[in-house]
């Protein structure tokens, strides 16, 4: 015969496998409305611009070259190839200011930014020797800035030198289909190569690039939007961030990033895509929808918690609970994360995780008032649970020390269930004939003295 100890804990364990089933159903109404704001963030970044990734400037320097083969009939065809020549700067600054701004579309929001970008290049003489032969044409030499996107261009101002040059739209380089470039010519570049500044307004969304394509490069960004992350190829040399905004600065070299090797002589970039850069991203880190994600997965934990209290509190005292009330104080657990949801879209995460967790201590305090026969014993599961969520916050804000708050607090119920249950005998508890002698004969109080 089963005692009533092992089917009530087959009860418990039943109860929270199907509140399981709720809080799978949690994480997909997360996962929508998480998917319905970046949605938001892809019609922003369709209607203004994209994350802005800036490859320039650099000098190509187009030529022809004429070759004679013969065809299947052995006769003579003459063929012109074109190709392009690239050269990288010696010295490349850029210092810009990217001022960042919320869009709201409905109850969703992303970050879009804009802002000036001062450019200061030195280019050094390119060697052109091998290209002085008959067969080779060579054509006009233009400066080249590649974008991600450039609808977020907003001004140009002309390339700036000792003969300043206006730029034109495109980037005169199939692999490059977006961007712009400034007509040269070869004279420009002699004597001591070109040295050149130009200020460059753009914006776009999410995140600003730049590919350190100088034998020494350096990019300066100062923004208002307090909380950056730097998670590019390099990490800023220097790095300043207050609640004001944030600066940082990087710096690289041909000898750390190899650069150079990534642009064939003759035959173009070996994969863009692939080369390292500066980054900024200027969004939410951790936006609400994370910190709901991981708050619930911490409610199977929660749950039981809440179930091993009550469970404890009927072996002590003698008091029955109903599997209903479990039931019903478990889903009043899970609507705690319903109601953190549905506020943090509207309030922020803070505000919506107060009031979440006010609103169902409160009424679980009320019903548990009754359950437990007497306010007190409601009110002091209510102020245990809002000190469960206190702890939850701390591990949800605080990522670094989350494992040794949660080892903590594991370690700290582990030992106070022990000590609550340190002379509790178990075999006398799952005993049916001293359940019913407990029953006839007021057996809540001797137990009481028993675990005394």
């Amino acid at each position: 015969m089963k005692s009533v100890l092992f089917w009530k804990i087959a009860t418990l364990l039943g109860l929270m496998i199907l509140m399981i089933i709720p809080i799978s159903q949690l994480m997909n109404v997360i996962e929508e409305r998480s998917g319905y704001r970046q949605s938001v963030v892809g019609q922003v970044s369709e209607s203004t611009s994209r994350a802005q990734r800036i490859l320039g400037p650099l000098i190509v320097i187009p030529y022809t070259e004429r070759e004679e083969k013969q065809d299947d009939q052995g006769q003579k065809v003459v063929q012109r190839v074109r190709h392009h020549r690239y050269l990288l700067p010696e010295t490349l600054q850029v210092v810009g200011t990217p001022n960042v701004e919320a869009r709201r579309l409905g109850i969703y929001q992303t970050q879009v930014y804009q802002g000036p970008l001062n450019f200061k290049v030195q280019f050094g003489q390119p060697d052109l020797a091998d290209l002085q032969r008959s067969n080779v044409t060579v054509g006009r030499p233009f400066l080249l800035v590649a974008l991600s996107d450039s609808r977020g261009i907003k001004s140009i101002s002309p390339l700036g030198g000792p003969q300043p040059v206006a730029f034109e739209p495109g980037t005169g380089v199939n692999g490059l289909p977006q961007g712009i470039h400034a007509p040269l010519t070869l004279a420009m570049l002699q004597k001591e190569g070109l040295s050149a500044d130009f200020t460059l307004t753009l914006a776009g969304t999410s995140s600003l690039s730049l590919v350190p394509l100088g034998r020494s490069s350096e990019l300066r960004l100062q923004s208002n939007w307090p909380h950056p992350n730097f998670l590019g190829n390099f990490l800023p040399d220097e790095r300043k961030i207050t609640e004001r905004g944030f600066s940082a600065r990087w710096r690289s070299t041909w000898f750390a990033n190899n650069i150079n090797s990534a642009f064939h002589y003759d035959d173009g970039i070996l994969d863009e895509d692939k080369l390292p850069a500066f980054s900024a991203s200027l969004i939410e880190p951790v936006d609400h929808y994370q910190l709901t994600e991981r708050a619930v997965k911490y409610a199977v934990l929660f749950i039981g918690l809440t179930f091993m209290a009550f469970f404890l509190f009927e072996t002590l005292t003698g008091l029955r609970v109903h599997p209903i009330q479990y039931l019903l104080v478990g889903a009043a657990l899970v609507l705690f994360y319903l109601i953190l949801l549905a506020f943090s879209e509207h309030l922020g995460f803070a505000v919506a995780y107060l009031l979440a967790g006010i609103a169902c201590s409160g009424l679980i305090a009320f019903y548990l008032s009754a359950v437990l026969r007497g306010k007190l014993r409601g009110a002091l599961f209510a102020a245990s649970l809002l000190l469960l969520y206190g702890v939850l916050y701390l591990l949800l804000q605080s990522e670094d020390n989350a494992l040794a708050l949660g080892a903590g607090l594991l370690f700290a119920i582990l030992a106070g269930i022990m000590l609550l249950t340190r002379k509790l005998d178990w075999y006398r508890v799952a005993d049916p004939a001293r359940l019913a002698g407990d029953a006839a004969t007021g057996g809540g109080e001797q137990r009481f003295r028993l675990w005394k």
